[in-house]
């Protein structure tokens, strides 16, 4: 409030002090003065203009999504002055063909690691903002398992990790087993022997999405192992070969055939040679015999192997081709008569009480038929003694037929 220079008259300034946050933009605001000499007063009104930044909120529909689905992201904003320019980005890089409010995309598992963003930008300045998408996707790898190759009865340890929406679980298993040897990112196996080498599996499995795997080769440095077929088969008079398989890490120094008081490491010797390849699984020896004679069925053969870390060795035996087969033709020939002889017994043993069966019924018959045609004999015969006073010798001849016909 200010006196004028007549001393009658004042000048009066008021001022309103108002948050943006209380206040609508465009809203009215209304300042009045009354004095006595003018009851009613005189008014004035002043309308507000906020001006600010954009103000930004982004949106994803839908969400969750599985990978490779379409969604739609949403940037709306408030601003005064009004918006100028809408920018997209994915991780920085900005995204050439999305320049509106709204971008539309199909998603895979980056999309839940790197977000998009839309900046905002008017007069007074920009405004950014991001998100991450809810992206279903199956298990990707993120620290990849290296194999290994230790030596006897150290450790060997495993790392194996994945990533996967929603949360996954991790398996570790040997190739061929199922027995679990661990559900953690890694796999130690303490003390390692020779059986453990071999292929091992991680793996991932995300529910109802999707399932990844990765296999690793544990290599272990131990004496060779020989395994070979103790008994092999060859032809008399052919040309015969007996292998040896071996498996050694590092590889074998020497191999060696021994015999009687033969032994062989490689080339030919007389009728014997010896010839190695190594292949993916191992080394293969072969021991090949020309003219195989009946004293090398009788003969032992000793294959072994040498490392660094030790040796094994492999008896065999070499055994005739053929032989099982003959004995069991023979044993086959041989029952197939005696099954016949018994057939035949057995049947003639059955035609004979047969027979005999007949005779006796055919003689039980007759003998019947005798029997009543000797009561009817008698029946018949009327026997009339006569008193005559023959010759005695005349009575003598005439009884004995008398009785022979009684009988």
């Amino acid at each position: 409030q200010t006196l004028l220079r007549d001393g009658k008259r004042e000048s009066i300034m008021s001022t309103l002090f108002i948050a943006p946050s209380d206040i609508e933009n465009g809203e009215s605001i209304v300042c009045r003065a009354t004095n006595k000499a003018i009851p009613s007063g005189k008014e004035t009104s002043v309308t507000i203009d906020i001006q600010h930044p954009p103000l930004v909120n982004l949106s994803v529909e839908p969400q969750p999504v599985l990978e490779d689905n379409t969604v739609k992201f949403h940037c709306s904003a408030k601003a005064n002055p009004a918006v100028t320019q809408y920018r997209w980005a994915k991780k920085g890089q900005v995204i050439k063909e999305a320049s509106g409010d709204f971008y539309e995309t199909i998603v895979d598992h980056t999309f839940f690691f790197e977000p998009v963003s839309c900046e905002v930008t008017n007069a007074l300045g920009s405004t950014n903002i991001s998100r991450t998408v809810d992206v279903y996707f199956g298990p990707r790898m993120a620290t990849e398992p290296q194999s290994l190759l230790v030596d006897l009865g150290s450790d060997a340890v495993f790392n194996c990790a994945w990533t996967g929406n929603p949360s996954l679980t991790i398996v570790w298993m040997k190739r061929g087993s199922g027995v679990v040897l661990s559900n953690e990112n890694k796999l130690t196996l303490k003390s390692v022997r020779q059986e453990d080498a071999g292929k091992y599996v991680c793996r991932a499995v995300v529910p109802r999405v999707g399932a990844g795997e990765r296999e690793v080769t544990l290599t272990v440095n131990g004496p060779p192992i020989i395994s070979s077929t103790q008994t092999q088969h060859a032809l008399h008079g052919q040309k015969g070969q007996i292998k040896c398989f071996i498996r050694s890490t590092p590889p074998p120094d020497r191999i060696a055939w021994s015999w009687k008081e033969n032994v062989l490491e490689s080339g030919t010797s007389g009728r014997y040679t010896v010839e190695t390849v190594s292949t993916d699984e191992g080394v293969i020896s072969t021991l090949t015999i020309s003219n195989i004679v009946r004293a090398d069925f009788q003969t032992i053969y000793n294959c072994t192997a040498w490392n660094s870390f030790g040796s094994d060795t492999e008896i065999i035996r070499l055994k005739e081709q053929g032989t099982e087969m003959k004995s069991g033709a023979g044993i086959q020939a041989e029952s197939v008569p005696m099954a016949v002889i018994i057939g035949v017994a057995v049947g003639a043993g059955v035609a004979f009480l047969v027979l005999m069966a007949t005779i006796v019924a055919f003689c039980c018959a007759r003998s019947q038929r005798n029997l009543k045609g000797v009561v009817s004999a008698k029946n018949d015969i009327r026997v009339e003694i006569v008193h005559k006073e023959p010759a005695s010798g005349r009575e003598t001849e005439e009884h004995p037929t008398i009785k022979q016909l009684m009988v």
